[in-house]
């Protein structure tokens, strides 16, 4: 790694720190599952590192001292801690992807419903506008991502996309922020709820147009939504003592 100073130990900080709401946000939100769930950050200044969750611990349980930093084949270069096994999911989207800087595996329960129809969202919602033409579909294998191989083809199926559902297992959704990431994943698993009751009940009424929701898809993408809306997700966590 580059030589630290006090200005890049701060930044560091204050980026882990990031980390560690984000974990404690999600859960709040019900993304957690046991201690499967994972996030990761590049480290600023440091393209080829990433901060990541460790193994065997919850999302509400990131600490200054338990996160690790990883480089883009897996490798952890700095920290003690156990390193998840799907660290590929990470690795490979931060090689294929350097407008990302923030990648959200988690399992939360109606975007896995949603991934195993292997349909694309729809409109059907405000969130879900957002993710009209920006999800991909992971369809190779339900196991666990624990193979350079396997990571590549999440990034594939990724392409361009905000986010990408592997199939019948859960969402990873991507940011150039943590914020951006964590609000992402929150508003794909309420468009996700959202869709399937509409197909649930049946006959939905006509869509909008195109144009109408890429115009709301602009508005509610931009970043300081995000980030008003990830900030007030924190203020709420730190009001229930988190």
């Amino acid at each position: 790694m580059a030589k630290r100073t006090n200005k890049t130990d701060k930044t560091h900080r204050d980026i882990k720190q990031q980390l560690i709401m984000a974990g404690k946000v999600l859960v709040g939100e019900g993304h957690d599952d046991f201690t499967r769930g994972h996030i990761s950050v590049r480290v600023p200044g440091e393209p080829k590192l990433f901060f990541m969750k460790p193994h065997s611990m919850g999302l509400d349980e990131i600490t200054l001292a338990n996160i690790l930093t990883i480089d883009l084949e897996g490798k952890v270069v700095a920290g003690s801690s156990r390193r998840h096994s799907e660290v590929y999911i990470h690795s490979e989207i931060f090689k294929a992807r350097p407008d990302v800087n923030c990648v959200i595996h988690t399992h939360s329960p109606y975007a896995v419903a949603q991934s195993s129809t292997g349909r694309p969202m729809r409109a059907y919602s405000q969130p879900g506008a957002l993710f009209v033409d920006a999800v991909g579909l992971y369809t190779e294998t339900i196991a666990l991502i624990r193979r350079h191989a396997l990571g590549a083809g999440v990034a594939k199926a990724l392409g361009k996309h905000r986010a990408v559902l592997l199939k019948n297992h859960g969402p990873v959704v991507t940011g150039k922020t943590i914020a951006e990431a964590v609000v992402g994943a929150i508003m794909l698993e309420n468009a996700a709820m959202v869709q399937l009751a509409v197909e649930a009940a049946g006959d939905p009424a006509p869509e909008f147009s195109p144009a109408d929701i890429a115009q709301l898809k602009s508005e509610i993408g931009q970043p300081e939504q995000f980030q008003i809306n990830f900030d007030y997700l924190v203020r709420r966590v730190k009001r229930r003592g988190g």
